[in-house]
């Protein structure tokens, strides 16, 4: 190889070099438009206790860079024996807003209770001070019916592998959908205290205890078709993700 060709040889090395050293712009650029995605199960439980056993669980995930994400979220119950009770899908558009905050945008579908419901969604989550992870969303369905529902959670590590984890939703509706058997004001509060061991980062089993509790006209429709408006039950179930 003649001096000419390594000169530009060694010339093209420290240019490369150069653009991809930590913390060059062009670096960084390639990094923002990398595609990454995540899918996790935060709950898959069995609940016993008061009334029916019940399977639940609440998953979501996304696929993106770091400005644009595509995402999903469901959750639902189904009791022992008996029709799926509650099950719903979302759809959404996700960016940030802030260090700590993400906004989504999309649709919301409930499979059940019938009749279905589809909804438009807005919404924004992340971590709040004291390490809170929060999930606040405003509904609007295809009926005209606006609602919302406020979600927080926090994980205490005990130890290297125990983790406890708080856990707090309510959902509340600004006027009253008869079919569906949801009332204007609060319809129902959930809060729930977890135990994780987390065998792996990310695979934890879990047991801990759920309590949920119905007020206002969904508690007398509740009560008209014959269900419980408040329960406490005991859980276990699986955390983990991808």
């Amino acid at each position: 190889m003649n001096t000419s060709i390594r000169t530009v040889t060694l010339a093209a090395a420290l240019t490369v070099g150069a653009i991809l050293q930590p913390g060059s712009p062009a670096r960084a650029d390639a990094m923002d438009d990398a595609i990454y995605w995540h899918v996790q199960a935060e709950q898959v439980e069995m609940r016993t206790g008061e009334g029916t056993d019940t399977l639940a669980w609440e998953a979501d995930g996304w696929i993106g860079n770091d400005d644009h994400r595509l995402a999903f979220k469901t959750k639902g119950e189904n009791p022992i024996g008996k029709r799926l009770e509650k099950a719903e899908v979302q759809a959404l558009y996700r960016r940030p807003i802030s260090d700590f905050f993400d906004m989504n945008v999309g649709l919301r579908h409930n499979l059940r209770p019938d009749p279905d419901r589809t909804y438009a969604v807005l919404g924004i989550q992340g971590l709040a001070e004291q390490f809170i992870e929060t999930d606040a969303n405003l509904f609007v369905s295809e009926t005209g019916d606006v609602s919302a529902r406020l979600e927080a959670e926090v994980e205490w590590l005990l130890t290297q592998r125990l983790v406890l984890v708080p856990q707090a939703e309510a959902d509340l509706s600004f006027s009253e959908d008869r079919k569906i058997h949801s009332g204007a004001g609060i319809n129902t509060v959930e809060l729930g205290l977890r135990l994780k061991y987390e065998m792996r980062r990310e695979f934890a089993p879990y047991i801990g205890v759920h309590y949920e509790r119905k007020f206002g006209a969904t508690a007398n429709f509740a009560r008209d078709e014959g269900e419980d408006t408040s329960a406490v039950k005991f859980v276990t179930g699986l955390s983990f993700w991808l």
